[in-house]
């Protein structure tokens, strides 16, 4: 039985195809609820593809390719329209591809999904996601961890890109989305046992104001940060597939949509 959150995004959801006239293919939560360190009034963080009839891209001029919305009452939409998706997809974005693999799905079409984690797993790079993980990891780590008082909370947003560094150097696939997963690959007890700590005092809604920074944590992000700046070089760019995997891919999904959703109306979301 879907509990209250769902009902509230997929009626949200179906205005959103109503006023766009779209068809929402795949919509999921992509902020900390997904990753697992969310706050008790933490926003939901709605992202969605979806696509337009076949007419809609037989046009010269570029077109809007986002759909977006202000937060209300905690609600955060935002969605790619599926041209952009693969073109994402063709530069190994590592946001699309974490999007896939969230573990909070509001709607799936399973034809679309599985051509879309094919893609993802042809046009996946480990270089160029351990650079997108690494910068971000560097930018929060210099702007609010390295004064002698800290912002505690902002510790899980240089973890997460930090553990998502050593995941693809580990497995060489895209990383998972939730924090306890890539928490696995910490081996250092004392270690372990502080992100915990932590962990479960932002999940419990405690304020986790200005501290002094935490000396244990702070030493393995400096290491992981100077390992991973130093070795990144040495990932396989892997080369990228022919572009007609896309191309055909974006065709098989618009065949799709018009046999299936024809007249163009709202899926059941």
């Amino acid at each position: 039985m879907e509990n209250k959150t769902f009902k509230t995004v997929k009626q949200k959801l179906r205005a959103i195809e109503k006023e766009h006239n779209v068809n929402i293919l795949y919509a999921v939560e992509s902020g900390s609820r997904a990753w697992g360190f969310e706050s008790t009034d933490s926003d939901y963080d709605v992202r969605f593809i979806y696509v337009h009839n076949k007419n809609w891209y037989l046009n010269i001029l570029p077109k809007i390719d986002v759909i977006e919305y202000p937060i209300i009452d905690e609600f955060d939409y935002s969605g790619w329209d599926l041209r952009k998706a693969l073109f994402l997809a063709n530069k190994s974005n590592p946001v699309l591809f974490e999007w896939l693999k969230s573990p909070i799905v509001y709607y799936k079409d399973n034809y679309f999904y599985n051509i879309m984690e094919q893609i993802s797993k042809e046009y996946f790079s480990p270089i160029s996601s351990v650079y997108h993980y690494l910068h971000m990891a560097n930018g929060n780590y210099r702007k609010y961890l390295q004064t002698e008082k800290v912002k505690i909370k902002k510790y899980f947003y240089v973890l997460r890109p930090i553990m998502a560094c050593m995941w693809i150097e580990k497995y060489m696939e895209t990383p998972p989305m939730e924090f306890e997963k890539l928490l696995t690959q910490v081996e250092n007890k004392e270690l372990l046992d502080k992100i915990i700590e932590l962990l479960n005092k932002k999940r419990s809604g405690i304020e986790l104001g200005m501290e002094p920074k935490i000396k244990i944590i702070n030493n393995f992000i400096e290491d992981k940060l100077n390992y991973f700046e130093k070795s990144v070089s040495t990932f396989d760019p892997k080369k990228k597939p022919c572009q007609r995997l896309l191309e055909e891919g974006f065709i098989k999904i618009l065949d799709y949509t018009e046999d299936t959703c024809l007249p163009f109306k709202t899926n059941e979301i």
